[in-house]
């Protein structure tokens, strides 16, 4: 993905990955991954309100369980099952439609549908907006993801990963990081990749504060979002 001169994002990148500060020795593992569970568990504490409120609103809107579970790729190729709030109808609701015969509007091995019709009114604005992921604050919690990190991929995303690709694996997955304040699904797959290796090469203690410190912004403006 290209960003233009003056661009947020631009200032964004140079920072992360052109200040020499980046580079100082903070004994960053250990000191990162406290730091993010501080800041985890404080933030599932003030997000249970919301919680509870998506959770009874979706289970009005339509059938089926409002959380949904999904198995993806953490670290070293280790399988886990992440938690989100459903957004589509599931396949016995009347108003779930089939979509394999639709183009996807994402190239490369993640596929998506702006327009998805499987999506329910409630789960394209808590899409839109990012809430559907907050659940994943438990996987942090459990120790499955980090607050910063590559996505966590599907199964069937690993299975088709070159050499290169692979190396996202080498690092805990993130409820966000460099790609997700990048574009989101706006972005190509191979940019994603680029994005989270340029990530993993630079990463430090103050990195991923700038990460957390952008989120919020990426996640109002809903850019890339669907």
């Amino acid at each position: 993905m290209q960003t233009l001169p003056n661009s947020p994002w631009h200032l964004v990148h140079n920072l992360i990955f052109n200040s020499y500060i980046l580079h100082a020795d903070f004994s960053f593992k250990r000191t990162s991954e406290s730091l993010q569970k501080v800041l985890v568990t404080f933030g599932f504490l003030c997000a249970l309100p919301l919680l509870a409120l998506v959770y009874c609103v979706l289970r009005l809107e339509s059938r089926g369980n409002p959380i949904y579970k999904q198995q993806r790729i953490g670290l070293h190729g280790r399988e886990f099952t992440t938690y989100k709030f459903r957004s589509m109808y599931i396949p016995s609701d009347p108003r779930f439609i089939d979509v394999s015969t639709l183009q996807s509007d994402r190239e490369g091995i993640c596929k998506k549908l702006k327009k998805d019709p499987r999506i329910t009114p409630i789960g394209r604005f808590i899409r839109k907006y990012s809430i559907d992921e907050l659940p994943q604050l438990w996987n942090i919690v459990k120790g499955d993801m980090v607050l910063v990190g590559p996505r966590p991929a599907l199964p069937e995303e690993v299975a088709q990963y070159n050499e290169l690709a692979k190396k996202r694996l080498s690092v805990m997955p993130g409820l966000t990081g460099l790609w997700q304040i990048s574009g989101r699904a706006d972005t190509s797959f191979e940019e994603q990749i680029n994005l989270d290796l340029r990530y993993i090469q630079k990463k430090s203690l103050l990195s991923d504060l700038i990460i957390i410190f952008h989120t919020p912004a990426t996640v109002l403006s809903a850019r890339g979002a669907y």
